[in-house]
C-alpha cells in the first residue's frame, strides 16, 4: 500500500449524506398562520428530548437523525438541538469535516421530509406543497456555500404528478442534481412504483439527465416502529431494523426491471441509496433465475436484456462500511455500478465517535481501497458518481 492517501490522490465523491433541518427550517419559511401544521420542535416530556411535531402528532427526535460523534451508541442520540454536531446542519463546518475526511463533494438527503412522506399528513395540499418547496429551497441556499461540492438532491410532491414534474424541473433550473423518490409509492395510497402512472417521471427524468435515487426508508417503514418484541433489548431491535430496510432495495430493482420501465427508459440511471452492495451479486443471480425459470421472455419479447444486464446499465449500489465482499462484488459485477457513500451524520455512518465502531472515511478508504487497481478505485470513488450527478 502507498504511504500516500488515496484521497491526496483521488476527488472522492459520497454519494449519500444527510442535511439535517434546523427546527426553524418550516416555520420560518411558510406562512406564520400555519405554524402548528407544518413541522415544528418543541420539548418532549415523555420522550425526554425535543422532537419534531405535526400539530400533535409526534414524529422524531430532532437529534436522531444526527448521531455523528454521540457519546452513546443508537439508539440513543443528542436529546436537543444545540447538542448536534455543527457539521450536520452548517455549511462552513460541513466542509471542514469534508476536508478533514478526505471528502470532495457530497450528495444530500433530508431526514424529517425524507422524500416528503412524512408531509402527507398535512391537510392542506397547498401547504403540503409549500413545505416540499421550503425543504428544496433550504437545500439550494445551503449549497450555494459551495455548489460543486454540496450537491441538493429534489423532494417531490409525489402526491401530486402535475406539481412532480414542475419542482422537478424548477430545482433542475436552481443546480439540483438528482431526484429523490419513494422505494414503493404505493404504501402512501398511490399507484405501485410499476404503475404505468409514473411514466411521466421517468421521461422527466429522461429529459433533464437527473438520476432517480431510491433511498431506504422511502417506502415501507413500518419495522421502525415495531422491529421486534421489547424484550430483545433497545440496541438488539435497532439494529435488527437497520438491517432490513438495506435489504428494502432488492424489491426496488426487481420492480424496475420486471416492471419494464429500465426497459423503457434506457437513458434513465437509478441509484440505491444507504443499501450496501454485497447482496447485490445474489439478488441478480435470483433475477435472473427467475426471470428465465419464469418465462418472460416469452410474455415480453420487447425485453432484449437479462436483469443483471439492465442493472450493468442503469442501476448502481453503494457501499460505506463493507470491506471484506468488497473483492467478490467486484469479480461478479465490475466497478461500474459501484458508488461510495459515507451517510454521515446517521447512527450507521462512517463517524468515528466514543459509541462507534467505525474509522474515519479517510482511513476506511486507505485500508479497503488502497491495493486495489488504481482505475477501480479511481471508478467507484469519483468517475461513477461524478458522470451521475454532473460534477
Amino acid at each position: 500500500m502507498s504511504s500516500t492517501s488515496v484521497v491526496e490522490t483521488i476527488s472522492v465523491v459520497d454519494v449519500d449524506t444527510h442535511l439535517v433541518e434546523p427546527p426553524d427550517l418550516w416555520t420560518s419559511r411558510v406562512a406564520a398562520r400555519a405554524a402548528d401544521s407544518v413541522p415544528h420542535v418543541r420539548w418532549d416530556d415523555e420522550g425526554h428530548a425535543e422532537f419534531w411535531f405535526l400539530g400533535n402528532q409526534r414524529l422524531g427526535a430532532v437529534g436522531a437523525a444526527a448521531q455523528a460523534g454521540w457519546r452513546e451508541p443508537a439508539p440513543d442520540h443528542p436529546r436537543r438541538w444545540a447538542e448536534v454536531d455543527a457539521a450536520a446542519w452548517d455549511a462552513g463546518a460541513r466542509l471542514r469535516r469534508m476536508d478533514e475526511d478526505g471528502i470532495s463533494a457530497q450528495v444530500l438527503y433530508p431526514n424529517v421530509s425524507l422524500h416528503a412522506a412524512a408531509l402527507m399528513d398535512i391537510a392542506e395540499p397547498a401547504l403540503r406543497h409549500d413545505c416540499v418547496a421550503a425543504y428544496n429551497d433550504y437545500q439550494t441556499e445551503w449549497s450555494d456555500a459551495a455548489p460543486d461540492r454540496l450537491l441538493p438532491v429534489t423532494s417531490l410532491p409525489f402526491w401530486n404528478l402535475p406539481a412532480t414534474l414542475a419542482e422537478i424541473d424548477r430545482c433542475a433550473a436552481a443546480g439540483h442534481r438528482g431526484i429523490n423518490f419513494s422505494q414503493d409509492p404505493s404504501v402512501f395510497g398511490l399507484p405501485r412504483l410499476t404503475d404505468p402512472h409514473w411514466d411521466p417521471l421517468w421521461a422527466k427524468a429522461d429529459e433533464t439527465g437527473l438520476p432517480v435515487n431510491f433511498h431506504i426508508a422511502t417506502g415501507d417503514v413500518s419495522v421502525v416502529e415495531k422491529p421486534g418484541h421489547a424484550s430483545c433489548g433497545a440496541h438488539a431491535n435497532y439494529a435488527s431494523m437497520g438491517v432490513t430496510l438495506f435489504l428494502g432495495n432488492a424489491r426496488t430493482i426487481a420492480q424496475l426491471v420486471c416492471g419494464g420501465i429500465c426497459h423503457r427508459y434506457p437513458g434513465v440511471q437509478f441509484v440505491l441509496v444507504e443499501s450496501g452492495i454485497g447482496w447485490l451479486p445474489f439478488a441478480l443471480d435470483a433475477l435472473d433465475w427467475q426471470w428465465r425459470n419464469c418465462g418472460v421472455a416469452a410474455e415480453h419479447p420487447e425485453y432484449d436484456l437479462l436483469p443483471s444486464e439492465y442493472f450493468q446499465r442503469q442501476i448502481h449500489g453503494s457501499l460505506w462500511f463493507e470491506r471484506d465482499n468488497l473483492a467478490f462484488v467486484l469479480e461478479r459485477l465490475g466497478p461500474g455500478n459501484l458508488l461510495y457513500e459515507t451517510d454521515f451524520p446517521h447512527p450507521t455512518s462512517m463517524s468515528p465517535g466514543p459509541a462507534s465502531i467505525a474509522v474515519s472515511p479517510r482511513d476506511f478508504i486507505d485500508d479497503t481501497f488502497g491495493d486495489l487497481p488504481a482505475g477501480v478505485t479511481r471508478r467507484i470513488l469519483h468517475d461513477n458518481a461524478a458522470a451521475l450527478y454532473g460534477l
